[in-house]
């Protein structure tokens, strides 16, 4: 009775070891699930730093491009800028030496024209007073007028001197002589006019001169 006493407790133990085993396996894969997730985890925060790192790899590639840019930029503004200006310069200086290459010109032209003018003048003031003689002189004094004014288009225009100050740049003086009542140096008598060109002397005028 006792050996089968043992025998049925020896059972009874295995049985209750077998039972408990299957119990004590999922615990085990359950924490082989856990290593695992815990490794996904543990491997994502290295793929965001990538990515992050990435992006900003390309960010500073991109703001590098757009600085090169802006200084390409800047060198073609700068150079257009000069070019324009001395092509300002450039036309500027061609239309002066133009117009200065006009003036030579009409002034080479007109200055022959100015014994004619002066002949004009003369004879004007010596004018008959008879009736044919003043009609003649009416003619005269139209083609007189009709010539000052083709200059003065031209931009040709008579000085006015009498009274002024001697100014050697546009006077010449052919007699200095006592004036009474005029201040030394001033202009007596224009006996021929002088004429201007723009800014420029065509002739002076001959002129008499107080000392």
């Amino acid at each position: 009775m006792t050996k089968k006493k043992s025998a049925h407790t020896d059972v009874t133990e295995e049985q209750e070891v077998s039972a408990q085993a299957p119990e004590n396996q999922p615990e085990d894969g359950d924490q082989g699930g856990a290593v695992e997730v815990q490794g996904a985890a543990g491997s994502q925060p290295t793929a965001q730093t990538q990515g992050r790192e990435d992006q900003l790899a390309e960010m500073q590639r991109l703001q590098k491009e757009l600085d090169q840019a802006r200084t390409k930029a800047d060198e073609y503004l700068d150079g257009w800028q000069r070019a324009r200006a001395e092509f300002a310069n450039y036309k500027r200086r061609v239309e002066r030496d133009q117009e200065q290459m006009y003036q030579n010109i009409t002034g080479n032209i007109i200055k022959r024209y100015l014994d004619v003018a002066d002949d004009l003048a003369r004879a004007l003031k010596n004018r008959p007073q008879d009736p044919e003689g003043a009609a003649w002189a009416q003619g005269i004094e139209l083609i007189y007028r009709k010539l000052l004014s083709i200059m003065e288009s031209e931009g040709v225009k008579p000085m006015e001197a009498e009274g002024q100050l001697f100014n050697p740049n546009m006077h010449e003086a052919i007699t200095h002589e006592e004036a009474p009542g005029l201040e030394s140096g001033q202009i007596i008598e224009v006996v021929n006019p002088g004429y201007t060109l723009g800014e420029r002397v065509l002739r002076p005028a001959l002129v008499r001169v107080a000392k």
